[in-house]
């Protein structure tokens, strides 16, 4: 059996977004969609959040409603809570049990049904983070730190030290994915270096050590799922950040609502025009006000016309709240059930300490340590 040598990993996660390498994985996407409409029982897929505040409309429409989409198609969902990697670039957790239990109220809130997907913490699930000791020595110093989500996360600290769990990052990245066996990741074109990172461990585990049957790998081989839904930028027209306090929260009312959304930055230009290029603050309303209502951005600015950025922020105010009003009764009702989000989420660690302990298992017998 020839082993890929070590150093080639960054070639490769250089390669996983090449402009014909994208070409081929938005292609692969658009066939995985049509396998999913037809038979969604051959996929399982892992995704989910850190818990480092409240989840917003950009999270909503970037990823949740996708999962809930998923879901609902028969798609096996498996969503981490993922705890453990709060701490990759801060110096504590925070209020992270009430985050955790707030996401899970977030989660039902939008339709994750939890008798269908599986919602589960990362620090509950010891057997995955052991997997992290295997994984960790298929990868080689160099290439972690040229790997661009070390590399983004490391500028986004401010150039203090890198801890060692930074460091690691994109391997915690695929023992989440491959603990479960996930072979289908949501993901945006960004995030494919960190899916590339994944199928390298993968390979290099079935490379080293194998099975009795070379044909049956331990890990499947992930792909991406490229997301259709344009970027949601924040209200001043900046990347949507719960840190830069430019969002609107799942869990806001509508009074909180309508005072952000009457902030927001527009232009001086009283007609209001669709061109995300010359008038990007302006384009990102009206595309929030299109995902909301289901409309052609176009269509809403050529009815707004001269009502200016006034005219602009009502009709978008109404179209979020409007659209978001059933998600946040529902929200309201699940938030004072604490007792039952604690017992949805125990259960979602249940089955995922199941999934991770058969893996485990599966990787011992591999290496020979089964005693």
């Amino acid at each position: 059996m020839t082993e890929t040598p070590l150093d080639d990993a960054g070639d490769e996660l250089a390669a996983s977004t090449s402009d014909a390498s994208l070409r081929r994985t938005e292609a692969r996407s658009a066939e995985i969609e049509r396998q999913i409409a037809t038979d969604p029982s051959k996929f399982r897929i892992m995704t989910g959040d850190r818990p480092t505040g409240a989840l917003h409309i950009g999270h909503y429409f970037g990823s949740l409603a996708n999962r809930v989409r998923l879901q609902n198609a028969g798609v096996d969902t498996i969503i981490l809570i993922a705890d453990y990697q709060v701490i990759t670039d801060r110096d504590g957790t925070g209020p992270i049990r009430e985050r955790a239990i707030n996401m899970v109220a977030d989660y039902l809130a939008i339709g994750i049904d939890p008798t269908r997907s599986t919602i589960y913490a990362h620090s509950a699930v010891p057997a995955l983070n052991q997997l992290l000791l295997p994984f960790l020595s298929l990868v080689t110093d160099a290439e972690l730190r040229r790997n661009p989500t070390v590399k983004a996360e490391l500028e986004a600290t401010g150039d203090r030290p890198m801890s060692g769990l930074l460091l690691t990052y994109p391997v915690h990245q695929a023992a989440d994915i491959l603990f479960c066996k996930a072979n289908l990741v949501p993901v945006g074109k960004d995030q494919l270096p960190h899916l590339e990172q994944t199928r390298v461990v993968a390979r290099r585990f079935d490379e080293r050590y194998g099975r009795a049957n070379p044909a049956v790998p331990v890990f499947p081989q992930a792909e991406a799922l490229l997301s259709k839904v344009p970027t949601v930028l924040g209200l001043d027209g900046t990347k949507m950040s719960k840190s830069k306090g430019n969002v609107i929260e799942l869990g806001m009312d509508a009074d909180t609502t309508a005072r952000l959304i009457k902030k927001a930055v527009t232009d001086s230009d009283r007609h209001i025009t669709y061109d995300p290029v010359k008038r990007p603050e302006v384009s990102n309303l009206l595309m929030l006000a299109a995902l909301c209502t289901d409309r052609d951005p176009v269509a809403i600015a050529d009815e707004i016309g001269d009502g200016g950025g006034g005219g602009l922020k009502k009709l978008v105010t109404a179209a979020v709240n409007e659209y978001f009003a059933p998600i946040r009764a529902k929200r309201a009702e699940l938030v004072a059930d604490q007792g039952y989000l604690l017992s949805v989420l125990r259960e979602g660690n249940a089955r995922a300490n199941a999934i991770a302990d058969a893996t485990l298992d599966e990787v011992r017998q591999a290496m020979g340590m089964v005693y």
